[in-house]
C-alpha cells in the first residue's frame, strides 16, 4: 500500500430542502471537474430566512482528491 497525497478546495453548497442537500449539491458539482475525489470535511454552515423560515441552507465543505501521478 501506497501513501496517499491530497489537494483539498474549499466550496460552497446550496439547497432549499436541508443542510444535507447542500453538501450533496456541493459534492455533485465538484465531482463534475474534479478526479478522484475521496472526502469532504463541513467547516461552515449558514442560512437565509425569509418570512420567518429557513429560505435555503449554505454549506461549505472542505475536498479533499487524491493527485494524479
Amino acid at each position: 500500500m501506497s501513501d496517499h497525497v491530497y489537494k483539498s478546495i474549499e466550496i460552497t453548497g446550496t439547497s432549499q430542502e436541508s443542510f444535507g442537500h447542500a453538501v450533496e449539491n456541493a459534492v455533485a458539482r465538484a465531482s463534475k471537474t474534479i478526479d478522484n475525489l475521496r472526502w469532504f470535511q463541513v467547516i461552515d454552515t449558514r442560512g437565509s430566512i425569509e418570512d420567518g423560515k429557513i429560505n435555503r441552507w449554505q454549506v461549505t465543505a472542505k475536498l479533499g482528491f487524491t493527485m494524479k501521478e
